[in-house]
């Protein structure tokens, strides 16, 4: 039961709103800062995530808070416990789901979310028949292209034309802050056209994932002048966004939304 404290001096949720999508008036398109919530300590103060040590009371109330700020019923939300995997949701129906890390859908009043707190959310929109794609993108994700799998969903199943489609890859950990060892680094291939790694000696590297989520919007036929990249970094930017790296695991979740709604 969501607990309704909202009082007309709190601090609204703060909240990223692509420009890429800002021309479709049906459309509801959102990335979360960590600002806006009730939530404590290290998940001051919009914490969504259910999978973190803050109370569910806390959570829930930050949740109802988002939709009545975003103007969306909070009881018409897709989720998922993620895991890091490819399977893809066709969402028909409102609720949490598990072991998704990517929705699609064409119903009204549905909205697809993601939760990161350094993986990359990637929110993707077909406006010819009116759908829409949320992905979550950390590095197993992104090896594994779930990005141009999720497109590829949308062409079968709604028959979306990626030439036509728009897309906003949201803030996630920087290449600047995101250092990992070979195993994964060679998980991703060395040219420019997939991903940017730095040897530092040692096997260790910095992986550029906003890059390599561009190019496989790119590589999928969205155009690049129809893509959108946020330009924060969950990671360095402390005062707007959670990083579960930064934070060494002790941290909240933003989310990131999309959906079509009735007008």
């Amino acid at each position: 039961m969501l607990i309704n404290r909202i009082n007309p001096t709190d601090v609204p949720p703060k909240y990223i709103i692509p420009e890429c999508f800002r021309e479709f008036n049906d459309l509801v398109a959102l990335q979360t800062t960590r600002t806006g919530g009730v939530s404590e300590g290290p998940y001051s103060s919009l914490n969504l995530g259910m999978n973190t040590r803050d109370s569910d009371e806390n959570v829930h109330e930050n949740t109802l808070r988002l939709c009545v700020e975003a103007g969306i019923n909070p009881q018409r939300l897709v989720s998922s416990e993620q895991v890091h995997s490819t399977e893809i949701l066709t969402a028909e129906n409102p609720g949490r789901y598990h072991g998704y890390d990517a929705f699609i859908t064409d119903k009204k009043n549905l909205f697809l979310c993601i939760f990161t707190a350094d993986c990359y959310p990637v929110l993707i929109f077909d406006p010819r028949h009116h759908a829409a794609g949320a992905v979550h993108a950390g590095w197993k994700g992104s090896a594994k292209q779930i990005v141009m799998k999720t497109i590829a969903a949308m062409q079968k199943n709604f028959n979306s034309i990626p030439a036509e489609c728009f897309a906003y890859i949201g803030t996630g950990i920087s290449s600047a802050a995101y250092e990992v060892d070979l195993d994964v680094a060679k998980e991703f291939p060395s040219d420019a056209c997939m991903c940017h790694t730095v040897s530092k000696g040692n096997n260790k590297y910095m992986l550029d994932l906003r890059m390599v989520n561009y190019n496989q919007l790119l590589a999928s036929g969205i155009p690049a002048s129809n893509i959108e990249q946020s330009q924060f970094c969950s990671f360095g930017d402390s005062g707007m966004f959670f990083s579960y790296r930064r934070d060494k695991g002790v941290t909240g979740r933003m989310v990131s939304i999309i959906g079509v709604r009735s007008l």
